[in-house]
């Protein structure tokens, strides 16, 4: 009966990090650079909030939109942050983690036939939910351009069925960001057009070089733009599964019918967590964009040294340097790696279009895992290549 299943299912595919992972999650004495998940503990008086939480019995449904008072706090965290204002009562919807705020953003928006531009390399969770809406996706080369869009490549890509664009800044894999400049770049080429903008703002809180800045914020284009946003990589909750949606509301409207029949709500306990972490974030959020611009520094300044190509990441804690050895692809350089080197990196095909070529390294690990990761990559590529920084 496999006939009779869904096509646009049957033509994705599982991530291709995961793939890698699950692959090699078996081999001994392997340091893994692979996850992108904080190395922080979810704070303390967040634990606590969700604990109170189950105390208090206050495990039941919420409204379909999250608690009012989360919806708040998180109003007032972008208009204090990011100077946006959205209210709460009709423009904030809270969703079981940023990917399901993607894909509710996705089911409203898109029809089959429409076309969703995308920055390439990028982070693979998009592109399935793209073609499970019955759209397709346009990915555009942005390795010779410090792994963002231009206004003029942006502008070449739109077409008549063109739907949406998606933003991530910072980004996985790259750790590009978006400066406002650039942004009001972009925005010129948008501003007007019946396009929707998908803003993925989840590593807003971990920016290095400038301050972050929403394309929401600049040129009116906030009628225009989903904000996908959460708790997970700013406060180290990844497992607590919260992200919400910023979005006029006319649209927000229309979004929470499909986030309603898809889950009801976000948890209950996990919401009342994030309140607390909304609500007292800054030594939190302050303490690891801190150190991880130290490592971003220190892996940075190491793959220089090893004579690779490589991007300075400007936020999250990803570092995507091209790494092409002995004619392999890079899943199989990912292989080898595992195998001879005992170093897990992510390769850079999972990302998917024009990822070849390069290896994706999480640096939200330890100093010391860090180090040694990278000394055992060092090594591999003095011996497998000893000419190569000449």
């Amino acid at each position: 009966m496999k006939h009779l299943l869904n096509n646009n299912v049957e033509n994705i595919e599982i991530s291709g990090i995961r793939k890698f992972f699950n692959l090699v999650s078996d081999e001994q004495d392997v340091v893994s650079l692979t996850i992108g998940q904080p190395d922080f503990h979810t704070p303390d008086q967040v634990k606590e909030a969700g604990i109170q939480a189950i105390e208090n019995n206050l495990t039941t449904y919420t409204p379909n939109q999250g608690i009012f008072d989360l919806r708040k706090a998180i109003h007032q965290y972008y208009k204090t942050n990011y100077e946006l204002v959205y209210q709460s009562e009709s423009e904030i919807i809270v969703t079981s983690g940023a990917s399901e705020a993607i894909d509710i953003t996705f089911r409203t928006i898109l029809t089959p036939g429409d076309e969703v531009i995308l920055p390439s390399p990028i982070y693979p969770g998009y592109e399935p939910l793209i073609t499970l809406a019955g759209a397709k996706p346009i990915h555009v080369d942005t390795t010779d351009t410090g792994f963002k869009f231009t206004p003029e490549s942006l502008a070449n890509a739109i077409s008549a069925k063109t739907k949406c664009v998606v933003l991530p800044s910072p980004s996985n894999p790259t750790g590009a960001a978006y400066s406002k400049q650039e942004l009001q770049a972009l925005a010129e080429v948008l501003h007007g057009k019946e396009i929707f903008i998908l803003s993925d703002e989840i590593y807003s809180e971990i920016i290095f070089d400038f301050t972050h800045t929403s394309i929401a914020s600049v040129s009116d284009l906030k009628n225009q733009t989903i904000v996908i946003n959460g708790v997970s990589k700013s406060h180290s909750m990844t497992g607590f599964r919260i992200g919400y949606t910023l979005a006029p509301e006319w649209l927000s409207k229309q979004m929470l019918k499909v986030h309603q029949y898809n889950v009801s709500c976000a948890a209950s306990i996990s919401q009342y967590a994030a309140l607390e972490a909304l609500t007292d974030y800054e030594e939190h959020t302050a303490h690891i964009k801190q150190v991880f611009k130290k490592r971003r520094d220190y892996v940075y300044e190491r793959l220089v040294n090893m004579g690779l190509e490589v991007e300075r990441p400007q936020g999250a804690f990803y570092i995507f340097p091209k790494l092409q050895l002995n004619d392999k692809n890079s899943f199989d350089l990912g292989l080898s790696l595992v195998h001879d080197a005992k170093v897990a990196l992510v390769p850079g095909s999972s990302f998917p279009q024009h990822g070849e070529g390069y290896m994706r390294l999480s640096y939200a690990y330890h100093e010391d895992v860090l180090k040694e990761g990278l000394d055992r990559l060092e090594a591999y590529l003095n011996e497998s290549a000893p000419d190569r920084k000449n």
